[in-house]
């Protein structure tokens, strides 16, 4: 499904895919075929490209998360199991590359179990093991299958399990009963009673345990080969809940913010519900994916965007599949499909107007790195348009210039996020660019309350402007539901400020933040509470209010003991056993903290928190220290203070860049 260019280079997914296709799946219990029509999004890997799978996930219904036989859990897998907790998703785990030297899948699950804190067990035993790879064992209905033809596509189930495997797989099928026993009240009872479950007793405890997000059954396999994919699509439609069983909610926005949401029917009779989840700029224009959560959409419809009241003719309707298009009249609850010619962001709502639902967005990550960007030459609109381009696609990248330098600033989630777009430019508007020395995103925090009492007065001719604010400033933790860290809390008492000037005084607030006076970051973990002021019957004014904000919080900063605080990264590193030692001396001449390390024969892993700051240059390191056989993937875990040399270095560079200084 990796239809760029780019990602076939690579070798890496870059933009998610979508496609459909039809499924006749095995009945667990009962051997029968049915038919399942199957909605897929292929999602990239790379934590660089995490909002793919941000917006993937928000409108899926269930999940096969994917683990490598021999590397087991990475830290990109546990970002992927943060955002599938973050939308509640249901996964089943698939172990690959069983066919490689080294796969050990009881070590993964184990991995499963410890490292993503998530009950499971393997419904499968591998036949033969890594080259011998010749099909798996089916310990829920006691079949042996294999795989057979050039592409593993003859599909030869026995009811004999071979001799080698008979034990362990009556060892791990007892600790499958056991898992499940564990997370499902009716498998539990019946261990206690000491009766053994049949097949569909099992199949109905694991369905129930995957549908409540309470266990994860494992699969194994080789996709490459082919071998037990099929019986893992069987395992999709047996325990994956079908979207008439996904519980999705939408809000009335007549009604107030705290009241009760709305459960969405999949029926094609309902009012029409529809997210759009992702925009791609095709060769007729702006694509946007939708599902349909109820109601159902045909062409030439007309549907309502739920934010700005507008309405839209479904001119085109298309169903993906990767980079191709069919088309189609009409499509049903619970399906993928992509519409042309709709102006809309990443996370809007349509319905048919006859309704005012709106269902809540995807969260978007801030970025942590940014670059300076410049056009070789001479600038044609082609680098405009491919910013803005890329900019409506990508919600973390975003893109803005530099009020002193005068330079476009791109920032994103990573290096190799921003050095594809690069990439892209180059290659899709024929622009060059040229960049600069990749910048950290600082912020700057209080660490201390601090009282003011401030007042903004200016007399000029005429109406002058007064206004006086009283209060304090304090730091805030972030708030875990809402994910904000920065309050306005307006605790006034009477009319000393009149109520109209009270947006005045939070836009002040809001504007404050956006440059520190430390090192000229933003400021993040503050609290601004108003507790009183004055206003003058004549001279004061929104905007003397919002100045007088900006006034107080300049005059007091550094009485809350300012910080700069850098971004933190999660840094993995995998590489071959003897180079362990100049791998770890590495880390901590960059100052990073080891956390975790994993041994393995021939291979190790270790896991570190490293500043975003001593990362740059990394890979040519590694590959140096390595023989080029090790390799490293890391993304952003949090801001923390910097130490103090480089906070006094920070501070009186920002100085010296001040126009003032320079004079």
């Amino acid at each position: 499904m990796d239809s760029m260019e780019l990602e076939r280079e690579k070798g890496i997914t870059i933009q998610s895919a979508a496609t459909y296709c039809n499924w006749i799946a095995t009945e667990p219990v009962t051997g029968k075929k049915e038919n399942y029509h199957v909605n897929i999004i292929d999602t990239p890997g790379h934590v660089d490209f995490t909002i793919e799978v941000e917006r993937a996930l928000r409108v899926l219904d269930g999940a096969v998360l994917v683990l490598c036989a021999v590397a087991g859990v990475q830290s990109q897998t546990t970002t992927v199991d943060r955002q599938m907790r973050r939308y509640n998703v249901p996964r089943i785990s698939f172990i690959n590359k069983m066919d490689r030297p080294g796969a050990n899948p009881w070590r993964v699950i184990d991995q499963i179990r410890t490292k993503l804190r998530m009950p499971a067990a393997a419904v499968q035993v591998p036949i033969g093991v890594e080259d011998d790879l010749r099909g798996v064992v089916d310990l829920v209905r006691w079949k042996a299958i294999y795989h057979e033809g050039e592409k593993g596509q003859v599909v030869i189930e026995k009811d004999e399990i071979p001799e080698e495997v008979l034990e362990l797989a009556k060892k791990k099928r007892a600790e499958l009963i056991e898992q499940l026993a564990e997370v499902d009240e009716q498998i539990g009872d019946m261990v206690i009673m000491e009766e053994e479950p049949n097949t569909e007793q099992l199949v109905a405890a694991i369905r129930r345990a995957t549908c409540g997000l309470k266990f994860s059954p494992v699969f194994m396999g080789s996709a490459i080969k082919n071998t037990a994919v099929q019986p893992m699509l069987d395992g999709v439609c047996a325990y994956m809940p079908t979207p008439s069983e996904s519980v999705v909610t939408a809000r009335d926005s007549t009604l107030p913010v705290n009241a009760p949401l709305i459960p969405l029917v999949p029926a094609a009779a309902a009012p029409l519900v529809v997210l759009a989840f992702k925009l791609e700029e095709g060769r007729f224009g702006q694509l946007t994916y939708m599902r349909i959560y109820q109601g159902s959409i045909r062409k030439g419809q007309f549907i309502f965007h739920a934010r700005t009241g507008k309405k839209i003719k479904v001119s085109r309707l298309v169903r993906m599949h990767s980079n191709e298009m069919e088309d189609v009249d009409h499509i049903g609850p619970g399906e993928i499909c992509a519409i042309f010619g709709i102006e809309c962001a990443s996370g809007d709502t349509f319905t048919d107007g006859s309704t005012n639902y709106t269902m809540s967005s995807m969260f978007v990550p801030e970025p942590v790195i940014s670059l300076a960007l410049k056009p070789v030459g001479q600038e044609s609109p082609n680098f405009s348009r491919a910013l803005n381009r890329f900019r409506r696609e990508d919600p973390t990248f975003r893109v803005h210039i530099d009020p002193e330098s005068k330079e476009t600033i791109i920032s994103g989630m990573g290096e190799l996020h921003l050095e594809i777009y690069v990439e892209r430019m180059r290659r899709e508007y024929n622009v060059d660019c040229t960049t600069g020395k990749p910048r950290v995103a600082y912020r700057e925090a209080i660490t201390a309350r601090a009282d003011f009492s401030y007042t903004h007065k200016k007399q000029t001719g005429g109406a002058g402007q007064f206004a006086r604010v009283i209060g304090w400033i304090e730091p805030m933790e972030k708030d875990e539901e809402t994910g904000k860290d920065v309050a306005f809390v307006n605790q006034l008492m009477g009319t000393n400020i009149p109520h109209q000037y009270i947006p005045g005084c939070e836009k002040g607030f809001f504007e404050a933040l956006e440059k520190g006076t430390l090192a000229g970051a933003p400021i993040t973990g503050t609290r601004f509470v108003l507790t009183d002021g004055l206003a003058h019957i004549v001279d004061s004014s929104e905007l003397a209010f919002r100045l007088a904000v900006i006034g107080a919080i300049r005059e007091i900063y550094f009485k809350a003991q300012p910080v700069i605080l850098e971004p933190i990264m999660t840094v993995e590193v995998i590489a071959p056993s003897e180079f362990q030692s100049a791998v770890i001396g590495g880390v901590n001449t960059r100052r990073g903290t080891i956390l975790n390390s994993d041994v393995r024969e021939d291979e190790f892993t270790i896991t570190a928190e490293v500043p975003l700051n001593d990362m740059f240059g990394y890979s040519n390191a590694l590959r140096g220290v390595t023989q080029g056989k090790g390799e490293f993937t890391m993304e952003y875990k949090t801001h923390a203070p910097v130490l103090p040399n480089l906070q006094k270095e920070l501070s009186e560079a920002y100085r010296k860049s001040l126009p003032q200084a320079k004079k």
